[in-house]
């Protein structure tokens, strides 16, 4: 979910920037389902506010296709139900989970490989963070929308991890997070995309976890990590992390907050 090198400061072209993060994804995808407990809670809300029909569909961002495979039972036989996703690995474990009835396509989120007008519907959990270029992927997104159809989106913002980050966080070296953009931004981006209505409600998610391991499985799970590439992380940053985790600790367990930015949007 985060902790690659920023949107602001990442030291390599975009076309590795998604090299790296489809390969971080892929190499998660094996394990993404039982380790992506958060992200499942938070795609639950967007299924909470699904139309009740659609005929044309994308769940962009779609992961190993768990919630892309509930868009199918949702709308049917009848609905045209396509998942998209960045890395292939993410894409083979969705095939092989929920391959029947669902078009299952990699691409890039900013060159959406769909014609313009196709679909009435467009949902996406927690991928929009990890697109370097916001107003080309909603821009993206209306254009395959047609008029009248509708995205409906989870991101995060400024916020989310603020725990791991105060965690791992060394003198003169802030955790290697994700610069995550705010709502204001968002709504920005969704206008000049060409959007008639944007609504952009934000929400603060939190989840325990018993300990330090078990919190960063939940991020190294889903494809992310903490140290930049190349950084190594000792014993003494471990121990530094596990104490200054520790003094947050409440009776659920070590927490981990997200900052659920969710995104209603009319063509």
């Amino acid at each position: 979910m985060t902790a690659l090198p920023s949107h602001d400061d990442r030291p390599v072209a975009d076309r590795d920037w998604r090299a790296r993060v489809a390969h971080a994804f892929s190499r998660a995808a094996p394990h993404y389902p039982e380790r992506a407990r958060a992200q499942q809670a938070m795609g639950q809300r967007l299924l909470d506010r699904l139309p009740t029909q659609a005929s044309a569909v994308l769940d962009l961002g779609c992961g190993p296709g768990e919630m892309t495979a509930e868009l199918a039972r949702r709308f049917g036989p009848g609905g045209r139900v396509h998942g998209l996703d960045l890395a292939p690995g993410m894409l083979e474990e969705a095939r092989r989970r929920h391959g029947h009835g669902i078009r299952w396509l990699c691409a890039d989120a900013a060159e959406l490989p769909l014609a313009e007008g196709e679909l009435d519907l467009v949902v996406s959990n927690l991928a929009l963070q990890w697109c370097p270029d916001l107003e080309a992927v909603l821009a993206e997104i209306h254009r395959v929308l047609r008029p009248g159809g509708r995205a409906l989106i989870n991101t995060l913002g400024p916020g989310t991890l603020a725990e791991v980050g105060r965690a791992w966080e060394r003198p003169g070296r802030p955790a290697a997070l994700l610069a995550f953009r705010d709502a204001a931004c968002h709504r920005l981006a969704a206008h000049r995309a060409g959007f008639r209505e944007v609504s952009v409600a934000s929400r603060t998610e939190r989840f325990h976890y018993p300990d330090l391991a078990a919190v960063m499985a939940s991020i190294k799970g889903v494809g992310a990590q903490v140290a930049r590439p190349g950084a190594r992380l000792s014993r003494a940053d471990l121990a530094r992390a596990t104490r200054r985790y520790e003094a947050l600790r409440t009776e659920a367990g070590l927490p981990v907050s997200y900052r659920l930015l969710t995104l209603t949007l009319e063509h």
